[in-house]
C-alpha cells in the first residue's frame, strides 16, 4: 500500500485497511489513533498514496519537535521583518504544500495558542503568516494523529473542544501489536528482508526465538518490533535469528510472564490437591488435612482462600491430628 506496505491480516487491521480507498477519494479531515508505534504515519501515508492527488506533497508536522519560539512561523509563514532575523519572507509548512497533505503528527502536543489559530485555518481554508495583513489560500488535506486520549484531554482543558471537532471528521484507531499476535511472523520477514537480511547473511528466524517474540506484549509496537530485528541483524551471526539474538529486555520479559504463569499453576495445583483430599474423605477436613500434611487451621485458610467452604458438606471427623 502506497511506497511501504502495511503489513497485517488481523480482522482488526484489515477493517480499517479497506476504508483507505474510500477515505482517500475525500478531501476530509482524518484523525488517526493508537498507541506509539502502532504506524499512524504509515497509515497517513498510505491514505495520502491512494488519493487523486498524490502526486502532490506530503508533509509530516512532528508538533512535540517544533521549537516554541519558531512554530508559528514553521507552520504559517512569516513576512519579512516580522521578527528579529526575519530578513525575508517566508512560506510556512501548510502553504508549502499546495494542494498535497499535511501530516500532523502526535498533534496534541500543540500549544493551545496555537490550536486556535489552526482551527481558524482549517475553518476559512486561509493562512496569514507571522506579520503580514495579507492571507494566503489553504488548500492542502489534513491528517492528525495522536496516541493520546483528546477526548480525555478536551475534558481537562488540554485540548481545544473546536479543533478536536473540526479534525475528527473521520477516526480510526491503529490496534496495539499486542491485539494482532497473529501478525508478528509476516512483520518479522517483512523487516528481515527490508533490512538487508540477505546482505547480513540471514534467510529467517528460528522457531524458538519466533515463539518469544510472539509472548512478548510489544509496549512499543511495531516500531519495537522493528528496532528488535534490525538489532538482530547487525548483532547476531548465523543463517537464522536465535534466541540469544533478541534484546535482554525482551527475553528477561517473557521468563518473568513464564515464571508469573508456573505460580498460578502452583495455586491451581494445591487448589486441586485440597479437592481430591475433600472427595477422598467425603468432606472431613481433619482427615484431608492428614492426608495433605498440613495443619487443621491450613486447612480452613485454604478452603476459605480457594472459596471451597461451601463446596463440600462437613462430614463427622474421623481422625484426630
Amino acid at each position: 500500500m502506497g511506497h511501504t506496505p502495511i503489513i497485517g491480516n488481523s480482522p482488526s487491521l484489515q477493517t480499517i485497511l479497506r476504508l483507505v480507498p474510500r477515505i482517500a477519494s475525500h478531501r476530509h479531515p482524518v484523525l488517526i489513533t493508537g498507541e506509539t508505534g502502532t504506524g499512524k504515519e504509515l497509515l497517513a501515508r498510505a491514505i495520502h498514496a491512494q488519493c487523486p492527488l498524490s502526486d502532490k506533497p506530503f508533509v509530516p508536522v512532528d508538533c512535540g519537535a517544533l521549537s516554541p519560539f519558531l512554530i508559528e512561523s514553521e507552520l504559517f509563514g512569516h513576512a519579512r521583518g516580522a521578527f528579529t532575523g526575519a530578513v525575508q519572507a517566508r512560506t510556512g509548512l501548510l502553504v508549502g504544500a499546495g494542494r498535497g497533505t499535511v501530516f500532523f503528527d502526535e498533534i496534541a502536543e500543540l500549544p493551545l495558542g496555537l490550536q486556535a489559530k489552526l482551527f481558524r485555518v482549517l475553518q476559512e481554508s486561509e493562512v496569514r503568516p507571522v506579520g503580514s495583513n495579507v492571507a494566503k489560500y489553504f488548500e492542502a488535506r489534513v491528517i492528525a494523529a495522536t496516541a493520546c486520549d483528546l477526548d480525555d484531554a478536551v475534558s481537562r482543558g488540554g485540548f481545544r473542544k473546536e479543533l478536536y471537532f473540526r479534525l475528527n471528521v473521520v477516526s480510526l484507531k491503529l490496534p496495539a501489536l499486542r491485539q494482532r499476535k497473529d501478525d508478528i511472523p509476516a512483520l518479522v520477514r517483512h523487516f528481515v528482508e527490508r533490512h538487508g537480511g540477505s546482505r547480513h547473511g540471514v534467510s529467517g528466524i528460528s522457531p524458538e526465538a519466533m515463539t518469544r517474540l510472539v509472548r512478548y506484549e510489544w509496549p512499543g509496537n511495531v516500531r519495537e518490533l522493528e528496532n528488535c530485528i534490525k538489532r538482530a541483524l547487525m548483532l547476531g551471526s548465523g543463517q537464522m535469528i536465535k534466541v540469544a539474538d533478541l534484546p535482554p529486555n525482551i527475553l528477561r520479559n517473557v521468563e518473568n510472564r513464564r515464571t508469573d504463569r508456573a505460580v498460578i499453576s502452583l495455586k491451581e495445583s494445591e487448589r486441586r490437591a485440597i479437592i481430591r483430599a475433600l472427595e477422598a474423605t467425603a468432606g472431613d477436613r481433619l482427615r484431608a488435612a492428614k492426608l495433605l500434611g498440613i495443619g487443621k487451621t491450613t486447612i480452613y485458610r485454604k478452603l476459605k482462600q480457594y472459596g471451597l467452604e461451601d463446596s463440600f458438606p462437613l462430614a463427622p471427623s474421623k481422625g484426630s491430628l
